[in-house]
């Protein structure tokens, strides 16, 4: 099912709250956003109704966060979407959806962080309280968590398609920090939580800092490398310094080189993403290219220090 073969409405929402959870149905329902995987309305003043409209995968993506958020979502620092309820498939809409608390903020690729030492530090504390080793059965990641070397296929089909775009100024120097990247020792410790898709669109700002962090549907365990990007891609420039320092336990130089080579992968989706028509998407998400260049900018310089 794609977003072509499916309207959905503030009625068809209410609808399915009638069926399946009356006693939310006579609240308020309005739009809130259409992501990337889902649709989000709101549901009164602080509850939210999550609805896959796009790919097949966000199905068992919102699952996967009924089963496991609400027991982490207790020790983290910023508040993050809790999921209250989840709504099975059925004739008006056959596919999975959940309830879940509202996180207010903008989106940070939309509203970017002014107050960077504020930023740097809220964002340490939440993915030092994240980044604890996960239990047994945890779920394992679509693409994120693992080597590196498991995404070189798809780094250089993107960074073929960007360079021919004429989007990458230095695709040599991008490429150079993707190789020392895959170069590094592979992480060695324990599979920690990760949020796995910690890109300016699922992190909120209000006065100039972080205030949320939302989409935990790429939520897996594995090598913290993969979250340790979001400094490159969400602070401003000269604040991931203050971020390693604030972040415990201290990443060891070969999991920082993976952590800018996971920087360079998910800058390049964005700035893919973020061109009319790219993958599939009509419009493309224009505000994730951006900070996905700043990005790319920050780890070039970064590189030949």
């Amino acid at each position: 099912m794609t977003h072509t073969e499916i309207e959905i409405t503030a009625e068809l929402v209410r609808d399915l709250l009638r069926d399946q959870h009356p006693d939310l149905a006579d609240r308020p329902v309005r739009l809130g956003a259409r992501g990337w995987d889902n649709q989000l309305w709101r549901l009164g003043d602080d509850l939210a109704v999550r609805l896959p409209w796009a790919t097949q995968s966000a199905d068992a993506l919102l699952r996967k966060e009924h089963a496991w958020l609400p027991a982490l979502a207790p020790r983290l620092p910023l508040p993050v979407p809790v999921p209250q309820r989840l709504g099975e498939p059925s004739e008006r809409f056959p596919r999975p959806w959940i309830v879940t608390t509202w996180v207010p903020g903008a989106p940070a690729d939309r509203a970017p962080v002014t107050r960077a030492a504020d930023a740097a530090d809220s964002l340490a504390v939440f993915l030092t309280a994240l980044h604890r080793p996960a239990p047994d059965g945890a779920p394992v990641g679509r693409d994120r968590g693992g080597p590196l070397a498991d995404r070189a296929e798809q780094f250089a089909e993107g960074l073929a398609s960007a360079t021919e775009m004429g989007l990458i100024p230095d695709p040599d120097a991008v490429r150079a920090v993707w190789e020392d990247a895959v170069a590094a020792p592979d992480w060695a410790g324990p599979p920690v939580w990760l949020h796995g898709d910690l890109h300016p669109a699922n992190v909120l700002t209000a006065d100039g800092t972080f205030c949320g962090v939302i989409d935990f549907g790429d939520l897996c365990a594995g090598d913290p490398a993969c979250d340790l990007a979001a400094p490159w891609t969400l602070l401003p420039d000269g604040a991931a310094d203050r971020f390693h320092r604030a972040y415990r336990p201290t990443a060891d130089a070969a999991t920082l080189r993976r952590a800018r080579g996971w920087a360079v992968w998910r800058a390049l989706g964005g700035i893919l993403v973020g061109e009319a028509g790219v993958r599939g998407r009509p419009g493309g998400k224009p505000t994730w290219g951006p900070p996905a260049h700043a990005a790319l900018r920050r780890l070039v310089a970064a590189a030949h220090r």
